[in-house]
């Protein structure tokens, strides 16, 4: 892969670099990929830690020119320019990119391995965090979870969750993938801090399916104890 290093990209290299992922395809792992993540884009079948390398090796380059090279045919073409943004360290061009990159997340994977691979949150999260808590009044279902997994990444602290958990009881989406990521948020704030999940609970007022999923995945949890799982039951809603 040296010669992606160094480069200030032109399409002619861009379409070398496509040729070059579809080379690293593996027919298996793409079936297996297939039946867990529904997308628009074709996948080849390379493993994130592959895409992930790659994405390394981009970085060493003219990052610039390669984004206004960046075309969207395959999964992970999108996810390599996702991991790309996420390393973006210079805050106009990372919201610029950030912004012309949402629309283009339509599945759960991308949407998960960008969140939690976005550098620029991890050095000033207070700056970012009325933008990210912005996201959760999306209509678009995957921009909604990009919040929701960016909260779970980078804001799950006791000086953030009052705003979190106002802002989740004002989602109004059924959205499986939304759904999910509520759950997967409120399984992760009970974790670190049950005493203020549980009273969250209580008024709650998200969706029956969304309430159960979260109660299931606290009670899969090895880091709750029996007594604790036995407790939550009582906030389990009926069908």
């Amino acid at each position: 892969m040296e010669w992606i290093e160094n480069k200030i990209w032109k399409q002619n290299d861009y379409e070398e670099y496509i040729k070059y992922l579809i080379s690293q395809r593996e027919d298996k792992y793409r079936n297996f990929h297939k039946k867990l993540t529904p997308t628009k884009y074709e996948i080849l079948g390379i493993r994130v830690p592959m895409s992930r390398k790659i994405a390394k090796k981009i970085g060493s380059s003219d990052i610039k020119s390669f984004l206004n090279c960046t075309k969207d045919s395959y999964y992970e073409e999108v996810l390599i320019e996702g991991f790309i943004i996420a390393s973006i360290k210079e805050e106009e061009f990372f919201k610029k990119e950030f912004e012309r990159f949402l629309p283009k997340i339509d599945n759960w994977a991308i949407c998960d391995g960008f969140c939690n691979s976005i550098q620029i949150i991890r050095t000033n999260p207070d700056k970012y965090f009325p933008y990210i808590l912005n996201l959760l009044k999306s209509n678009e279902p995957f921009t909604i979870r990009v919040g929701l997994v960016t909260l779970l990444s980078w804001y799950v602290e006791e000086k953030y969750l009052k705003d979190i958990l106002k802002h989740i009881d004002e989602i109004e989406s059924d959205h499986y993938y939304v759904n999910m990521g509520e759950a997967w948020l409120l399984a992760e704030i009970y974790t670190k801090y049950p005493n203020i999940a549980e009273e969250y609970f209580k008024v709650s007022k998200i969706n029956d399916f969304t309430m159960n999923k979260t109660i299931s995945k606290i009670r899969d949890s090895y880091r709750i104890s029996k007594e604790a799982k036995e407790k939550l039951l009582q906030y389990r809603r009926k069908k």
